[in-house]
C-alpha cells in the first residue's frame, strides 16, 4: 500500500476545503479527513501481514534528500490517533458559527498533514520540515479565531511560535550536524552514526530543547496555559490530542535511539524535570478558577507522565508511554469537548461561578464524568494502562521515581473531581443548561468506547506498537 495517498487525501482535501466555500467548507472537510482515517485504517490491517511499510523518491540532489516515509508499528498508532480524532473534531465543532469557515477547516485539514508527514518521515530534514508546517496553521487558529481580545490572542500565539521555532532550531542544527557526519539525513543513516560521548551530549541537549517545549515538560511549559485558554475550542483539541504528542513521539522515534550514551547519562537530570512536571502541573490545576487553563496544567501533568515513561529507556516505560499518548489524546480531547460545551451553553468559563448542571443535563453529566474518571486513571480504563506500565517502567530505575509519578494518581483524582463537583454538581442553576444532542452523543460515545473498550482489551494496541518499540529499546541499550 503506498502510504503517501493519506497525505495526498489531506492535502487535496485542505485545497478543495478552501475552494468549496464557506457554505459547504465542513462538510467537505469531514469527508476528506474521514477518507484520511479510511485509508489509516486499511495500512493498520495491512500491517499485520505486510509489516512495515515503505515510500521513498528522490526529492533534492545536494544536500541528498529524499521523500521517505515509514509506516512500523509505532508510526500507524500516530497515524491512526491523528486520523481518527480530525474527523471527530471536525464534526464535534461543526455546528459552531466561524467566520471566513473555509480558511479555518482548510487549515486544520493542513493541520492534520503536517502533523501525519511528521509521524511518518523516515527522512530527518522532510521530519524537520513538516514539524515546522504544522505550527503555520495553528499560529492563525489562534489569532483569528481565538476567545477574547485580538491583542491577548497574538501575544499567545506568537509566545508559542517563538518558542516552539526556537527549540526547532536547535534541532535542525543537530540534524545537519548528524547529516555531516553520516552523508545522510535518513532515520537508519543516524541510528548508525560514530558518534563521541560528547558530541551525543550536544546532540541529545538539542533535541531535548525542542520536544521539551513542545510536549511540553517544566521549565519550558510557560506558553501553555495562555495558548490553550485563548485558542478556539477546535484549536485548543488539536493541541492537547495530538500537537502535543509530536513532541513525545519524537523522543522515542528520533532523540532516545540515536543518543544511547547520553540518554543512559542524563535519564536522571531529564527524569526529576519529568517528576517535576507532573506534581507541578497537578498543583497549578488545584489553583485554577477558570475551566481551559485548569484543563492546560492537567494536561502538563500528564504528558510529564508520558515523557517520564519514555525517558526511563526501559521496555515498559516507553511501551507504556505510547500507550498513554494514545489514551490521552482521546481524553483530553473529550476534556476540552465538555469545557466548550459549557461556555457555549453557558457563556462562563470560571469554575466558581458554575454549578448545578447536573439536574438539567443527566446525558451530558454522565458523559463528563465517565471522561473524568479515564483521564484520573482509574482501573478498566485507557489511561490506567498507560499510568501503570509506565510506573513499573520507572520502578525498574528507581523506586522513587514511580512514586514521585505515581502520586499524581491521588492529586489527579483530587482535581478533577473536585473541579466536577464545583462545575455539575449542587442546587439547580438558575439558567437551564441544554442537554446532549444526537450529535454530541454520538461524539461523546466514540471517546468512552475508546476509553473503556482499549482500558479492558488493550492487545490490539500493545501488539501493534510492540515491534517497533523493541527496536528502539535494542538501539538504546547497544
Amino acid at each position: 500500500m503506498n502510504i503517501a495517498i493519506i497525505l495526498i487525501i489531506l492535502l487535496a482535501g485542505s485545497i478543495f476545503t478552501y475552494l468549496s466555500g464557506n457554505r459547504f467548507a465542513s462538510k467537505v472537510a469531514i469527508l476528506f479527513s474521514v477518507a484520511a482515517a479510511v485509508f489509516s485504517m486499511a495500512l493498520y490491517l495491512n500491517y499485520g501481514t505486510a509489516g512495515t511499510t515503505t515510500f521513498s523518491v528522490n526529492w533534492i540532489s545536494n544536500p541528498n534528500i529524499s521523500f521517505s516515509l515509514r509506516a512500523d508499528g509505532l508510526s500507524i498508532a500516530m497515524l491512526l490517533l491523528t486520523t481518527i480524532l480530525v474527523p471527530v473534531i471536525l464534526i464535534a465543532t461543526q455546528a459552531r458559527e466561524f467566520k471566513n469557515e473555509k480558511s479555518l477547516y482548510s487549515l486544520v485539514l493542513f493541520m492534520a498533514f503536517a502533523m501525519v508527514g511528521a509521524f511518518l518521515s523516515s527522512n530527518a530534514m522532510l521530519y524537520y520540515i513538516f514539524w515546522e508546517m504544522s505550527l503555520i496553521p495553528i499560529y492563525f487558529i489562534i489569532v483569528l479565531w481565538g476567545n477574547g481580545e485580538m491583542a491577548k490572542r497574538r501575544r499567545a500565539a506568537m509566545t508559542f511560535f517563538l518558542f516552539t521555532f526556537m527549540g526547532s532550531l536547535f534541532m535542525m542544527a543537530a540534524i545537519i550536524y548528524l547529516y555531516v557526519k553520516t552523508g545522510s539525513f535518513e532515520w537508519e543513516a543516524f541510528l548508525n552514526a560514530n558518534l563521541t560521548p560528547t558530541e551525543q551530549i550536544w546532540i541529545f541537549l538539542a533535541f531535548f530543547l525542542a520536544y521539551a517545549i513542545k510536549i511540553p515538560i517544566f521549565p519550558f511549559h510557560m506558553w501553555q496555559a495562555n495558548v490553550y485558554s485563548k485558542a478556539p475550542a477546535i484549536g485548543t483539541m488539536l493541541l492537547a490530542g495530538i500537537m502535543s504528542k509530536m513532541g513525545a513521539y519524537s523522543v522515542i522515534r528520533w532523540q532516545l535511539p540515536i543518543t544511547p550514551y547520553a540518554s543512559q547519562e542524563l535519564r536522571t537530570i531529564v527524569l526529576i524535570l519529568c517528576s517535576i512536571s507532573v506534581i507541578y502541573g497537578a498543583i497549578l490545576a488545584l489553583r485554577q478558577n477558570e475551566i481551559k487553563r485548569f484543563l492546560a496544567y492537567a494536561s502538563l501533568s500528564h504528558v510529564g507522565f508520558i515523557a517520564a515513561g519514555a525517558y526511563a529507556l526501559t521496555f515498559d516505560g516507553i511501551k507504556g508511554a505510547v500507550v498513554l499518548i494514545l489514551a490521552h489524546g482521546f481524553g483530553m480531547v473529550a476534556m476540552f469537548y465538555s469545557a466548550d460545551i459549557i461556555q457555549n451553553r453557558t457563556g462562563i468559563l470560571k469554575i466558581s461561578d458554575l454549578g448545578g448542571i447536573n439536574p438539567y443535563a443527566p446525558k451530558f453529566t454522565v458523559a463528563f464524568f465517565l471522561s473524568i474518571l479515564s483521564s484520573i486513571g482509574v482501573p478498566l480504563t485507557f489511561n490506567f494502562i498507560g499510568e501503570f506500565t509506565i510506573m513499573y517502567g520507572l520502578y525498574q530505575v528507581s523506586v522513587w521515581f514511580a512514586i514521585a509519578v505515581g502520586s499524581s494518581l491521588f492529586l489527579g483524582a483530587l482535581f478533577m473531581l473536585r473541579m466536577f463537583q464545583y462545575v455539575m454538581l449542587g442546587p439547580p442553576a438558575k439558567k437551564p443548561f441544554r442537554d446532549l444532542s444526537k450529535t454530541e452523543v454520538a461524539v461523546f460515545s466514540l471517546f468512552i468506547i475508546v476509553l473503556i473498550v482499549f482500558g479492558v482489551y488493550t492487545k490490539p494496541v500493545t501488539d501493534l506498537i510492540t515491534a517497533s518499540v523493541t527496536e528502539i529499546v535494542t538501539y538504546i541499550n547497544r
